[in-house]
């Protein structure tokens, strides 16, 4: 007979779970293994709400396994390490994205790319090698393998920084990857919400000229005058996307509702580069004839966070340039009104639970 979550490991745990599509959230005891040679067990402190935890917790995808324990933008504090652990001791600050195991041997994972191995192992709702489920960061307490560890650096804020180990990277490495990251080169950014925020900020950084191309003129000021984009674009404003054809060496679309992208396509310059990076729950449409004959040897691609080694080098570009989510600090009994908020985009720009104060033993 199968063991009970709270039965399958030796240390109890407690967090916030759903039990079904309906995607409501109430607390949840189950268990965390018992800290292994290169563990590293932690308190967790704050933890982001990215889209992907509502599109799981309401099985937009087709592939949720309940109970569901969301969260994959984890930061706390180290209570154990492993007795062969290298990267941190007792007291450090560390976090949690995405993926907390792969197969350690194939051709990605040699390359540091384990969020692209066959057999990565998603932070919550996937099965661990020893066969039972992965839970968020929606919990009181972790354990992982120090290599899917971040080391947090020393400035940088734990309840801010949290939504970069998702959002962060997740705009970071095809930057990166795509060479969007040349100083002087003009960049669009479709959407202005938790990933796209988070991109423009990493844009100026670089020293990039930003233009965010949004759906919503309310926008414009919070674009241009808080988050310090040079232009921005009403994308249903044809006049304005007239103008602005063939100008951008690139463009990443952070947007997970589904939408036009020929006219994004045609806003790069030969050879361009538009990169998609949202999750949109239907597939969207790609003409191909003009793609190939009109709109001047252009790439759609796309886009998955990025390998540990990669995540620790955007956590400490953001620290040095201090570089922050903007965001709404929640407590645990908030979760399932702030779901709802999230599904109509009413946050600016990423919700963030105080799990260390406000996650108690009911």
């Amino acid at each position: 007979m199968a063991k009970l979550p709270e039965q399958e490991h030796p240390e109890a745990a407690l967090g916030w779970a759903a039990r079904d599509a309906s995607g409501l959230l109430s607390p949840f005891k189950f268990s965390r293994r018992a800290t292994g040679e290169k563990d590293v067990k932690f308190k967790v402190l704050f933890c982001g709400i990215c889209h992907t935890d509502l599109h799981s917790l309401r099985n937009d995808w087709g592939f949720s396994t309940y109970p569901l324990v969301p969260g994959h933008e984890i930061v706390g504090e180290v209570l154990e390490v492993g007795s062969k652990v290298e990267k941190f001791k007792v007291g450090d600050k560390v976090g949690v994205g995405c993926m907390v195991g792969s197969c350690g041997s194939c051709d990605s994972c040699h390359d540091h790319l384990e969020n692209y191995c066959p057999k990565m192992i998603l932070t919550y709702g996937s099965k661990y090698h020893d066969g039972t489920m992965t839970y968020g960061g929606y919990s009181n307490m972790m354990v992982v393998d120090e290599h899917f560890a971040i080391k947090f650096p020393q400035n940088m804020p734990l309840d801010a920084g949290a939504p970069l180990l998702c959002a962060g990277i997740t705009v970071y490495s095809p930057m990166r990857f795509y060479g969007l990251d040349r100083p002087g080169d003009h960049l669009g950014v479709v959407g202005l919400g938790g990933l796209g925020h988070v991109a423009v900020k990493f844009a100026k950084a670089m020293g990039l000229k930003v233009t965010v191309i949004s759906s919503s003129p309310g926008k414009r000021e919070e674009a241009l005058q808080h988050l310090g984009a040079d232009a921005f674009l009403v994308s249903s404003d044809v006049s304005q996307v007239q103008a602005a054809t063939g100008t951008m060496a690139g463009i990443i679309d952070t947007v997970s509702a589904v939408h036009p992208i020929l006219p994004l396509i045609g806003l790069l310059k030969n050879n361009g580069k538009l990169v998609l990076v949202g999750a949109p729950n239907r597939p969207l449409e790609l003409p191909v004839i003009p793609l190939i004959a009109i709109l001047g040897r252009k790439t759609v691609t796309g886009s998955s966070i990025g390998g540990v080694k990669e995540t620790q080098e955007m956590i400490d570009f953001a620290a040095k340039h201090n570089i922050t989510a903007d965001i709404e600090v929640i407590p645990i009994n908030y979760l399932n009104t702030a779901m709802d908020r999230l599904a109509k985009a009413d946050v600016k720009y990423r919700f963030v639970i105080d799990i260390g104060n406000t996650l108690k033993e009911a």
